[in-house]
């Protein structure tokens, strides 16, 4: 699959296209899949909080908590999102101190 990655790069180099604009644009979009997908996460905390909410309302004891792997899942998003936005600052502006990880 890395190669069929690769493949498809080498033919994007190969139609004149700046490959500085190419990495641009595929960190931007990336930054978006990554909080888009946090997004999702907080939606599906809120979601499954909403529902404990009610269960215990209705005396209802669900022990399958799917919220830790949603907070851990979102940790490393969060990451992620930082090191891809740090990798930016680093395209757009070279000469730019780099951000500190959080």
């Amino acid at each position: 699959m890395e190669n069929a990655a690769a493949d498809g790069v080498a033919v994007c180099l190969d139609e004149g296209n700046d490959p500085y604009s190419l990495i641009v644009t595929d960190l931007v979009a990336l930054i978006g899949h990554v909080q888009a997908s946090l997004r999702l996460i907080e939606a599906a905390i809120a979601r499954e909080a909403l529902l404990a909410e009610q269960d215990a309302a209705a005396d209802i004891f669900v022990l399958d908590d799917v919220t830790p792997r949603y907070v851990t899942a979102s940790s490393a998003l969060k990451s992620c999102d930082a090191g891809l936005g740090v990798a930016l600052d680093r395209l757009r502006d070279p000469a730019a101190p780099a951000r500190l990880l959080n």
